[in-house]
């Protein structure tokens, strides 16, 4: 029991770790255009600063994904669950085991298309020739938490019963 409380604590420090690596991306696309407004106005240039943002929009998408997932912030069924009634537990199993496999099957590829573009040696398109295997490492990193999220959900759903998503906005509604 106290290898599992253990796992649970890590578990939810990576789902928070993401969280807070999505919110720095989000806060390194306020400095990147900030920066290409000042580089504007001083006549100057800043190659491949729409490429960053990208790069970093990327970033903060996909590792906020496992943190929204484990806050009920992910876009669900929860109307048509709830009205399920006792068939509900079943539902959700399949849900979360189809979400399970499609994310660890985007993990794999994520990986793969990562590996692929280094040993390749790919360069971004734009003005800066960022090796592209560098940005997609946020996306690689971000889809491998949100599988290892999703497989955290479905195992609880299937040991517990309960999928352990704090917030379900349904579930509030009713509860007020």
């Amino acid at each position: 029991m106290a290898a599992a409380r253990a796992l649970r604590r890590v578990l939810d420090f990576l789902y928070l770790a993401g969280g807070v690596i999505a919110a720095v991306f989000l806060i390194l696309i306020l400095v990147i255009i900030v920066l290409q407004m000042l580089a504007r106005w001083t006549g100057q240039v800043f190659p491949g600063a729409t490429d960053y943002a990208g790069y970093c929009m990327a970033g903060a998408s996909f590792f906020a994904f496992a943190y929204a997932l484990n806050h009920g912030a992910h876009i669900r069924v929860s109307l048509l669950l709830s009205a399920l009634g006792r068939r509900r537990r079943w539902a959700e199993l399949w849900c979360f085991a189809i979400g399970t496999l499609i994310t660890s099957w985007m993990a794999w590829y994520a990986v793969k298309g990562t590996y692929v573009s280094w040993r390749w040696k790919e360069l971004s398109q734009g003005l800066d020739a960022t090796p592209i295997w560098i940005p997609q490492l946020s996306m690689s990193a971000g889809t491998i938490l949100l599988a290892v999220a999703f497989w955290d959900h479905l195992v609880r759903l299937v040991f517990t019963g309960d999928h352990g998503i704090t917030t379900d906005l349904v579930d509030q509604s009713h509860a007020e």
